[in-house]
């Protein structure tokens, strides 16, 4: 015992005073508020008996010790099974002669958790238990959750484990710092001063992470360096291993499929090379002697310019399966990208990913995931969903989701993504008859895969208040929920951020949770409405630029995706255009055969539409997209309206710190408005209707704007 606590000194957690600078994150663990329920929970939470046997049950201690002193005021007691309120532990340290509770074990997996309430000798007491410590740390932080957020600790009767097997995030982290489409600082990972320094950050990211049940994390950018596979930087990877697994989170590490001549001195990195394979071999072996819990790879090959399998003539399972059956031995798995669009391919990007992917299905190794994006061509503001989900039955797919908002106003717009999470689990791929949701997919549920997993892009940097804009951790959080439940409401997940960052007064919660709601679709409303997508600037993706038509090639052009012209506006992919439609199944194709069928959101994804056309709204399509852009710049001033009417119950740091955000992301969603309208209106040839403000400048003023030092335009 004493030896675990000793090596585990490290990992206190204390409760200081705090600046509301964000840092916190969600574990802000301040008394509560409400003082005729912090009399309830004190004497509900008296004595707590938790056996500190391994570093994950440390970590539950730790945080139950901080989050308690901190909720209630007071100090924590420990004590013993018989005279504990509250009792902590695994299925294999029920303490001898007590008389449990039923707890279903057998339903809970390796990582769920049960949190019952039962009448003791001493009177009522509340188990936190699972069937593994990790299990049990989760059941720590969802017990310390319904404190936070003011919920009864009377009559539980929890069972819960993760829809999920794997939840990573994706770091894209340079081990320069620089973080690509990052738009919080640097990385929080520090390779220079990495294995000797150990950031306090590294373990409050940690404890964020596993409060939320992410258990993985990709350290390194999928546009992959070499040399993290080398000795020197293996060893800073083992450090940061070593802080992560207390709290459940295995690493996982990039992979350059040409590391073998880069660092192993090879003059091929053909995968069905054997020299090749036993460099692998050897590397895999030599990983897991440092790390033997390492998750496996992540891999971006044969795609903007990455190295890949198929220079050697070979395909993406070639590639994978040579890493998988490296890995194997250990337990490791590879994640292979599916997103890959091929320059001299003359076929509509959406296709492309679909085309190279489906054929393979089956011809995977069973340790490997093929990472699709959520939809077809690139983390926009909505997409329909990729055709690839259900359409490998034999493959596990795992989605992979942005939550660092490249397309979606970066930092400095306030756009709650959990909406559209929802909607893209909600889909009805129609592979397997109605109902065969994306999210029977990604579960497992509907092909019976033996492995599942999600991975979110992290908007995570070394900001003080960790993601840019404090609104930003909230698509963290929501990304960790629904990777754990996806049966959770964007309205459930809002109300219990809000209440653990800001506080419970219900005025402050139900005004913030009405912004936050709003969000998506307001901002979908003033960049890319009905369906249009990918006309940010190019390079940077800063700010409108439907004009662009001089990019490194075709597709990174935006006229490239909503192709207007003088007879109307988008992309048609029927049958009669490209035809990307067929890549979906059949009931699925009949919502968007025709234009009148197609749900108007995604309609210019579809169809290219005319001018004239008469919407739902008995607008013409010209005036609907002036309705939907101008309506989307009315809700970010409404947004700010309310936000104002909050002076006095947020702290004024964070108070003045979103209102300045808020201000800029009104003016940028003004300029969005005019620059897309002026544009598109050289087309149209309409006039904007009567009744809206007319744009303060001439289309030529927006064309001219250069970013140069745009976040996101890279060193």
């Amino acid at each position: 015992m004493k030896k675990v606590c000793l090596a585990f000194s490290f990992f206190l957690v204390t409760i200081q005073v705090f600046a509301e600078d964000g840092y916190r994150l969600w574990l802000r663990y301040d008394k509560i508020s409400n003082a005729k329920l912090l009399q309830q929970y004190r004497q509900q939470v008296r004595n707590v008996y938790c056996p500190r046997v391994s570093p994950t049950l440390e970590a539950a201690w730790q945080e139950l010790n901080a989050g308690l002193e901190g909720l209630l005021q007071k100090k924590i007691n420990t004590g013993n099974a018989g005279n504990s309120s509250l009792l902590v532990f695994s299925r294999q340290h029920i303490p001898a002669g007590f008389s449990m509770p039923a707890v279903n074990y057998d339903s809970l997996g390796a990582e769920g958790y049960a949190i019952i309430s039962y009448k003791a000798a001493a009177g009522k007491a509340v188990i936190i238990t699972g069937n593994t410590h990790i299990g049990v740390l989760y059941g720590v932080f969802y017990f310390l959750r319904l404190m936070q957020t003011h919920q009864s600790l009377e009559k539980l009767s929890v069972h819960s484990k993760p829809a999920l097997q794997h939840r990573l995030l994706n770091h894209w982290d340079n081990l320069n710092r620089y973080v690509e489409r990052g738009y919080a600082g640097i990385s929080i990972f520090n390779w220079h001063t990495l294995p000797d320094y150990i950031d306090q950050r590294y373990i409050d990211y940690a404890r964020a992470n596993a409060s939320i049940g992410i258990n993985g994390t990709v350290l390194t950018n999928v546009n992959a360096n070499a040399l993290v596979l080398t000795r020197d930087y293996l060893v800073k990877v083992k450090a940061l291993a070593d802080v992560l697994r207390p709290y459940g989170i295995k690493v996982y590490l990039t992979a350059r499929f040409s590391a073998p001549i880069e660092i192993g001195k090879l003059s091929t990195a053909d995968p069905l090379n054997d020299s090749v394979k036993a460099w692998w071999n050897a590397k895999a072996q030599e990983i897991y002697q440092l790390i033997p819990d390492f998750g496996g790879f992540l891999v971006k090959a044969n795609s903007e310019g990455q190295p890949g399998p198929q220079k050697y003539l070979r395909t993406h399972a070639d590639g994978a399966n040579m890493l998988a059956n490296a890995v194997a031995p250990y337990g490791g798995m590879v994640m292979w990208r599916a997103f890959v669009y091929s320059n001299e391919t003359p076929e509509d990007r959406f296709k492309q990913a679909y085309n190279e992917f489906k054929p393979l299905d089956g011809q995977f190794s069973s340790n490997v995931f093929v990472q699709v994006k959520n939809g077809p061509v690139d983390f926009q503001p909505r997409e329909p969903v990729s055709p690839l989900f259900g359409a490998m039955p034999k493959t596990p797919l795992m989605m992979e989701l942005q939550l660092t908002q490249e397309y979606l106003g970066q930092s400095t717009h306030l756009v709650y993504e959990a909406p559209m999470f929802k909607e893209i689990f909600e889909t009805d791929t129609y592979r397997d008859g109605k109902g065969s949701t994306v999210a029977r997919v990604i579960d497992g549920s509907l092909h019976r895969y033996t492995q599942t997993g999600i991975a979110g892009v992290a908007n995570i940097g070394n900001d003080r208040n960790w993601t840019g804009h404090p609104f930003g951790q909230a698509n963290w959080y929501a990304f960790g929920r629904l990777a754990w439940d996806n049966r959770l409401t964007a309205a459930n997940i809002a109300d219990e951020w809000v209440r653990q960052t800001f506080g419970n007064n219900i005025e402050l919660v139900e005004s913030i949770k009405s912004i936050m709601l709003a969000s998506y679709e307001a901002m979908v409303n003033y960049m890319t409405p009905l369906g249009l997508n990918h006309i940010m600037g190019t390079g940077h993706h800063y700010g409108p630029a439907p004009w662009v038509t001089n990019a490194g090639r075709a597709d990174w052009n935006p006229v490239y995706y909503h192709r207007a012209d003088s007879t109307g506006l988008g992309f048609d992919r029927t049958a009669t255009g490209s035809n990307a439609l067929a890549q979906y199944a059949p009931a699925a194709q009949q919502q968007f055969l025709s234009i009148d069928s197609t749900p108007e959101k995604l309609l210019l994804w579809f169809h290219h539409v005319p001018w004239g056309f008469k919407m739902k709204s008995g607008r013409t399509l010209w005036a609907e997209l002036c309705h939907r852009y101008y309506s989307g710049v009315d809700s970010v001033k409404a947004m700010h309206q309310q936000w104002d009417k909050l002076a006095g119950k947020v702290d004024q740091e964070r108070f003045r710190q979103v209102q300045m955000l808020l201000a800029i992301q009104l003016k940028e969603a003004a300029w969005w408005r005019n620059a897309c309208l002026l544009y598109f209106q050289t087309f149209s040839k309409m006039p904007i209707p009567d009744g809206y403000e007319k744009p303060d400048q001439a289309l030529e003023y927006y064309m001219g704007q250069r970013f140069p030092y745009a976040p996101g335009n890279g060193l």
